[in-house]
């Protein structure tokens, strides 16, 4: 894509990012309160029976996932015009989500400035090894990485390693605000189990809240996971790196049943939201369908999603992921570099 397109695409996207007051309390309104409501309906039904608490806790754990799309926007300065009622909204529901915000924030804004290139990886986003770098690794460092990959580990113990660990500790060299943010939102969230604990005692409080918290910590890993992720996704060293390509190409459009696109905030517009993460998620759709050239980025649907759990080591001669199976083949038959256009990279599920 060159400058001049560019930019226009940029600029295309600039109108998308006014906010709508409204709106956004609106979907606040309708978002917390279907929330709370469901928690309070699992809680209820364990006197009935767990297998009827259990559908419960995952539909809530479905408007947990969406109260996180409002945490992402705050973060992004993109749900309210006011920063200080981004900041402090934010802050809120960090202790709902048990994210921390301005942790979060800082590594998520790290994030979107080096999507997709590879001098620039391990701020905020998943573990991705180039082929050639898997090859020359150790046998321990391949250990850990296949089995940090594996699926398993990654949508099971994975939300359980960010909410208990990850988010619990600071990154190295954060600064004094976000440090003390962070101890904040773990004495928040400490403080929160043990008022809700000592109200329905901790049995009751597990029973319901751990189901929401497992389900919606899977599903939210495997969002982020799914889009950037996909076959012919975009990763360039620094020296050939660009944002603008990096969004379009290296994010994808997830498209979803209307009920899972709404739960989800509109996240699947992932391209719309990297292009221009100023854009409220109610604008995202939006924008997708007003700008022609964004309609040209890799769309994937659930059934061809799943593809991507075998994709592994990202092959920088093919341009694609690749799995393990497929790395012997890959190492007797090494493909020739592919540098496709966006308008060939629609995958229509």
């Amino acid at each position: 894509m060159n400058t001049k397109k560019i930019a226009e695409l940029k600029k295309s996207a600039a109108p998308f990012t006014q906010t709508n007051t409204r709106a956004s309390i609106r979907q606040i309104a309708n978002t917390l309160l279907p929330f709370i409501m469901l928690w309070i309906a699992a809680y209820a039904s364990l006197s009935v029976s767990y297998w009827l608490t259990l559908p419960i806790a995952v539909a809530a754990a479905g408007f947990l996932i969406r109260t996180f799309i409002i945490f992402h926007d705050c973060c992004h300065q993109s749900f309210f015009k006011s920063r200080r009622a981004n900041d402090f909204l934010g802050n809120l529901l960090g202790v709902v989500t048990h994210f921390p915000y301005e942790q979060w924030k800082n590594a998520h804004n790290i994030h979107h400035s080096t999507s997709g290139n590879l001098d620039k990886r391990g701020v905020g986003d998943m573990w991705v090894m180039t082929v050639d770098e898997y090859v020359a690794a150790s046998t321990g460092r391949k250990l850990a990485y296949r089995f940090y990959r594996n699926p398993i580990v990654m949508l099971g113990l994975g939300p359980l390693f960010l909410f208990l660990v990850t988010y619990r500790m600071n990154r190295e060299g954060a600064k004094k605000k976000e440090r003390w943010n962070t101890h904040l939102t773990t004495l928040a969230i400490v403080a929160s189990y043990a008022l809700i604990g000592l109200l329905i005692g901790w049995q009751s409080l597990l029973l319901v809240q751990g189901p929401i918290m497992l389900v919606a910590g899977m599903l939210g890993i495997w969002l982020f996971y799914v889009q950037h992720q996909f076959e012919d996704s975009y990763f360039e060293h620094e020296e050939h790196w660009d944002y603008v390509n990096a969004a379009v190409e290296g994010s994808s459009y997830y498209r979803l049943p209307r009920v899972l696109q709404w739960l989800t905030g509109n996240i699947g517009f992932h391209h719309v939201h990297h292009l221009n993460p100023k854009v409220p998620n109610y604008n995202l759709e939006k924008a997708h369908n007003a700008i022609p050239p964004l309609q040209k980025a890799t769309t994937i649907g659930i059934r061809t999603s799943l593809r991507s759990l075998r994709f592994r080591l990202w092959d920088e001669r093919a341009r694609t992921f690749i799995g393990f199976r497929e790395l012997k083949a890959y190492r007797r038959q090494p493909s020739a570099p592919v540098n496709k256009p966006i308008a060939d990279q629609a995958d229509i599920a």
